[in-house]
């Protein structure tokens, strides 16, 4: 096992889902340092906190000589003030995710091109009741993506410039939180953005954008963004600091708050 080869913050952070990336966008790259010749390994944990809600995220990725990402996760949404609405309180859903990222052509860094990933996320929702009588039709479901990213060295005012477009198929509502498909539509493609600023080797400011399916009638599914601050002090150890802005989560509306990541090399 060996994580000493690329350059540091070469390999993101964790997003959500488990995939290496940003805090809510998978990129193209691959979880942690391993190199062609190597074989690395990423553990995260993840908090989300916002008006009316939170949740955690946690898991771990396998990186296979910087050509494959395996990773698995678990997410746990807790109801916060819905679930004393419902006369649940402290009640929660989980979703088990099982992430596969191939990377296909070029170097985030070193290539002309981006660097290009194709990938898929296999989500299974464990506690499906809930999302059910919402409407949504299945407790599974698979997200497609292709993601294409690049640094852009010296390219904002001298400081190196990180791009990710991320383009994806799902019917996950809420991430799959809230099951599959529902009764205003199924799959849909949707888009997703990333860019940070490097104004130092250790340190990553920038901000995120992904569109989401909308398929549940009862309540309006918005777009997800943060504005985040990605420390790497080594190869070892990261942390990603954000201001997270979810929109309308199971019928309420403004969900904003706070964002934190740790992620853990081998």
């Amino acid at each position: 096992m060996a994580a000493d080869g690329r350059l540091l913050a070469s390999g993101g952070a964790t997003q959500l889902e488990g995939s290496a990336g940003g805090g809510i966008v998978p990129w193209a790259v691959l979880a942690g340092y391993a190199t062609r010749d190597e074989i690395g390994a990423t553990s995260y944990l993840t908090r989300v906190e916002v008006s009316d809600y939170a949740l955690d995220s946690w898991g771990a990725a396998l990186n296979i000589r910087n050509r494959l990402e395996l990773s698995l996760s678990r997410q746990r949404f807790h109801l916060g003030t819905l679930g004393d609405l419902l006369g649940m309180p402290g009640a929660s859903i989980r979703q088990n995710a099982l992430g596969i990222k191939l990377r296909v052509s070029g170097d985030v860094i070193y290539s002309t091109w981006p660097q290009i990933a194709v990938g898929a996320q296999l989500k299974k929702n464990l506690d499906f009741s809930i999302p059910s009588a919402a409407g949504a039709r299945r407790d599974s479901g698979t997200d497609l993506y292709v993601a294409a990213t690049k640094v852009f060295l010296g390219a904002a005012g001298g400081y190196h410039l990180l791009v990710n477009t991320t383009l994806r198929s799902s019917s996950a509502n809420q991430l799959g939180i809230l099951g599959f498909g529902g009764d205003r539509g199924g799959r849909r493609l949707l888009g997703e953005f990333s860019a940070a600023v490097l104004p130092d080797p250790t340190l990553a400011i920038g901000f995120e954008y992904r569109q989401k399916p909308d398929n549940l009638g009862f309540a309006r599914e918005d777009a997800f963004s943060d504005l985040f601050v990605a420390w790497f002090p080594n190869k070892r150890f990261s942390a990603v600091a954000a201001y997270a802005d979810l929109g309308s989560v199971a019928s309420f509306g403004n969900q904003r708050g706070w964002y934190l990541s740790v992620q853990a090399n081998l």
